[in-house]
């Protein structure tokens, strides 16, 4: 049998990426020169903070451009640990720190760690696509459980004890959570880390988006136990998203294995992107990203109360991450045609929830206010002269 235009299995049960089809049918209409609103990409519109280019500058001018260790450098792992201490008061060894090349990289790494074939690891459903696609990668079994408005669209501790099953090795929670801009309350995620405990089990905490937090001080699942793994990224409190870094708290007992799965999955993170980094730490920066973080709270509370004016149901509020998960059932059209024809009629992108799982995903979109407050308010204008010629 002729083989060589066969590829593996897994490959063909993980779905392209709707968002970016959505995208590339945007950027076709510009260069036939419509207008287009974008709010498909999650992908903040604010550029690199300037005393960040500054200390990438700095670092390509003195030549620094060698590999680092696969762990990241000593300097990064320390203000990485200063943060924490800082911004949310939890003590955290620099050595159980992994910086990596993204937080998708963080997350490989620790499902390549815990996943053997089989594993069954739990996740919300909607959920970001991209973590059970790499539970597939590494031969596990992602099992989406169903979540909606009851349980603000996040894991409960009950409904992981209902979910877990002999093949469960753990649980992976996103906080605050794309598609939905949610995020789970302190006291539940003690809940939930100590229903995996009592399981046996492993708890991954998805912090990528827990910077751009809108209700209050918010709380690092670190300051729960030193057994969870907790990822996070420069990408979007910090406006890396090119740079490709992130990283990894993980137990200590675990650092050597991650430190070997980094060398031979990427050898290191890129060392300019790092050298760059030790200025987001800065007071300067910290000024600049938490001016953001207040207009992206300032685009959110335009955003979710003119998306319930023109008829979209939104029966929970987003508190962190620059998302709206929304209802559109009443317009009469499953979402990926409903993407489609707004595209067309209205020159506004946006997302179909079936990009993020199988529960009721026809009858959602997702919003990302990750352009400025004019280009959304544009955006509005031109749904609400088209929704009312569908209901």
């Amino acid at each position: 049998m002729d083989t060589r235009s066969r590829i593996a299995a897994r490959v063909l049960e993980i779905a392209p990426f709707h968002v970016m089809e959505v995208q590339t049918a945007a950027r076709a209409l510009e260069a036939a020169g419509r207008s287009v609103t974008h709010m498909e990409i999650g992908e903040p519109d604010f550029p690199t903070p300037e005393p960040v280019l500054a200390a990438a500058h700095a670092a390509i001018a003195k030549g620094d451009v060698y590999y680092t260790a696969a762990l990241g450098t000593p300097e990064l792992r320390d203000a990485i640990a200063g943060h924490y201490r800082d911004r949310y008061r939890v003590a955290v060894d620099p050595g159980r720190i992994v910086v990596t090349a993204g937080s998708s990289a963080a997350l490989l790494l620790t499902l390549a760690l815990l996943v053997d074939r089989d594993d069954a690891i739990l996740l919300a459903d909607p959920g970001y696509p991209c973590n059970r696609h790499f539970v597939r990668t590494l031969e596990g079994e992602a099992v989406g459980v169903p979540v909606g408005p009851e349980s603000e669209y996040q894991l409960t501790a009950a409904a992981i004890d209902a979910a877990w099953t002999p093949h469960t090795r753990g649980a992976l929670i996103a906080s605050p959570s794309n598609p939905t801009g949610t995020m789970v309350p302190g006291d539940e995620m003690a809940r939930i880390a100590a229903t995996v405990e009592t399981r046996g089990g492993t708890l991954i905490v998805d912090e990528i988006y827990l910077g751009l937090s809108y209700a209050g001080a918010p709380q690092s699942a670190l300051a729960l136990s030193d057994r969870l793994f907790v990822i996070n990224s420069f990408s979007k409190y910090f406006n890396m998203t090119g740079w490709r870094l992130g990283w990894l708290v993980a137990p200590e007992e675990h650092v050597r294995d991650l430190e070997k799965l980094a060398q031979n999955l990427y050898i290191s993170p890129p060392t300019v992107s790092q050298r760059a980094a030790l200025a987001c730490f800065q007071p300067d920066t910290l000024a600049i990203v938490e001016a953001r973080r207040l207009e992206f709270q300032a685009r959110r509370d335009f955003l979710v109360p003119a998306l319930r004016e023109l008829g979209f149901g939104i029966p929970v509020t987003p508190t962190g991450g620059f998302f709206v998960y929304a209802d559109c059932s009443r317009f009469g059209m499953d979402s990926e045609r409903f993407c489609a024809a707004a595209l067309a009629a209205t020159g506004v992108a946006f997302t179909p929830g079936i990009d993020f799982g199988r529960h009721r995903a026809q009858a959602h979109v997702r919003f990302a206010y990750t352009i400025a407050l004019d280009k959304l308010r544009d955006g509005v204008r031109r749904l609400a002269t088209w929704l009312p010629t569908l209901v």
